[in-house]
């Protein structure tokens, strides 16, 4: 590991001097714009089910399949980190990300090219899923131990506030066309990809340059049985999630039986793991209690958010007919919350640990989300704002602290197995609950709305029913956002107390508090 501290300049592993603040601050530019993908689309669901003709659960597919094959690829991540150098990772991430941005930018506005569409947002969660757990393993080897909070805290403005600032941003562009090198583009949506994928491309030739190799490398031997176990089962348990929204909970062929196939591949994967010497993803992390409740918390955290900030500008745009900009504006003081409150919450772990922020976010986390469950189609929107930043400021308080902790609870040499451990996780849990709050949404509107007769009847009662039928389906998504929050909470009270020192982490964390 390249020697550094506070003072000392640090050092890469080919023992040569780099500038760690620019470096940082070039992962952290391109890792924001890969991350920003994944709730991007948020805002725009209602265009894009206009531009290619396609329902809610399909537009749905857009998020949805960048997260599965996000949840594939972190995996794969910690051998990847293992053997390849770190600036040549970094580099072929970004570029992945890129392609996968141009891919999706590009697609024509007909039906039958939506799978034109979801290739490049595949190709782009392929990029995420090597560079955000990367992200995390870097911050955890090139600062001191001292300093592992406030570092976490940075990662926090990508792993949290991309996402969060996902729909505001979008809003944003979809409000107005734009003119780039002279042409002015009709079709906004697609500037959402243009955007990122002009930083990108100057980051991915600034790092060239400025990129540097801090993780050594090992002739690891990639177990091919492990990879093929591992995308089969991630991709078969996603894919059957993804396939919810679409085809509902009771179709066996394309829902039930691949999360069967997926859970049993995965066992099979877990089993395999504990029996190698060298495993392709050393799930033994899981037998350190605090890393293990650690990402429980971290999973509850990811799902309780996603629940409500993946239907939000859906509610806001269908029920209180809000432009894509106001709907996104509506988020923005949450946004700029989460950005706010990650570095701040990073360096309050360094003083007194995860589990005083636990309780204090998750409690916010809760109380915040109790009004979402009795909103409706009259509810102010500046009043949506309050409690959206009550959440999200929650949130922080939760998110950072949690993966600090979490990396924190074992040594430094496993943080690239512990890093995709931990990522994994939070994947497969967005996945899960995207998939799950798109269906329960969909499946209560076409089981509450009117009739189609009645359209031509009476199209103001046809109209007020429709509100009152989309009304029920948010605010069942909406508890159970809520759920997921006081489950949080509840799994906070098993942390341990103060701070998780690196001392500590050679120890198997079974203390009581």
């Amino acid at each position: 590991m390249a020697e550094t501290t506070a003072h000392v300049q640090p050092v890469d592993v080919h023992g040569k001097p780099y500038n760690r603040t620019i470096m940082v601050a070039l992962i952290l530019v391109a890792t924001f714009a890969g991350v920003l993908m994944q709730t991007s689309l948020g805002t725009a669901i209602p265009t894009l089910m206009d531009a290619f003709d396609i329902n809610l659960a399909t537009a749905q597919q857009a998020t949805t399949w960048f997260l599965l094959a996000n949840g594939i690829m972190i995996p794969v991540s910690a051998y990847l980190t293992s053997r390849v150098p770190t600036k040549w990772l970094y580099l072929t991430a970004f570029v992945l990300l890129w392609s996968g941005m141009a891919i999706t930018a590009f697609t024509p506005e007909e039906h039958g090219m939506w799978n034109m569409f979801l290739v490049g947002r595949v190709l782009a969660a392929a990029g995420v899923g090597i560079s955000m757990p990367l992200m995390q393993v870097v911050m955890v080897n090139i600062f001191p131990a001292e300093q592992r909070g406030a570092a976490m805290g940075l990662s926090g403005l990508v792993v949290g506030m991309a996402p969060a600032i996902g729909p505001t941003l979008s809003g944003w562009i979809l409000h107005q066309d734009h003119t780039i090198l002279g042409l002015t583009l009709s079709n906004s949506w697609r500037t959402i990809f243009y955007v990122p994928m002009a930083v990108l491309g100057v980051v991915i030739l600034l790092g060239f340059f400025l990129l540097k190799d801090v993780l050594e490398t090992h002739d690891v031997k990639l177990d091919v049985i492990s990879l093929i176990y591992s995308i089969i089962g991630f991709g078969s348990f996603l894919l059957g999630f993804t396939n919810v929204g679409s085809d509902g909970w009771g179709d066996m062929k394309n829902v039930i039986l691949p999360i069967v196939i997926g859970l049993i591949f995965i066992a099979i994967f877990v089993v395999r793991q504990l029996h190698l010497d060298q495993p392709f993803l050393n799930v033994r992390v899981f037998m350190n209690k605090q890393f293990t409740i650690t990402t429980l918390a971290v999973m509850m955290a990811m799902m309780a958010m996603m629940g409500v900030e993946m239907m939000l500008p859906t509610y806001l745009q269908n029920v209180h007919g809000l432009s894509a900009l106001d709907s996104g504006l509506v988020l923005l003081p949450g946004a700029l919350m989460m950005g706010i409150m990650s570095p701040i919450a990073g360096m309050a772990y360094d003083k007194v640990g995860a589990r005083r922020l636990a309780l204090v976010g998750f409690s916010l986390l809760a109380a915040g989300t109790v009004p979402f469950i009795f909103l409706t189609a009259e509810t102010p929107t500046h009043y949506i704002t309050a409690l959206y930043a009550a959440r999200m400021f929650g949130v922080a308080m939760v998110m950072m602290p949690l993966t600090a902790s979490a990396m924190s609870a074992l040594p430094p040499k496993e943080a690239n197995h512990a890093t995709a451990s931990n990522n994994t996780a939070r994947q497969l849990a967005s996945a899960v609950v995207v998939a799950l709050l798109t269906s329960v949404t969909q499946n209560i509107i076409n089981n509450n709305k009117p009739a189609d007769a009645l359209r031509d009847a009476n199209p103001l009662k046809f109209g007020q029913q429709m509100i009152d039928a989309s009304m029920d389906g948010f605010q069942v998504s909406f508890f159970i956002g809520f759920l997921f929050a006081a489950a949080g909470l509840i799994i906070a009270f098993f942390l341990r107390k103060g701070k998780i020192i690196e001392e500590d982490a050679t120890e198997v964390a079974s203390k009581e508090d």
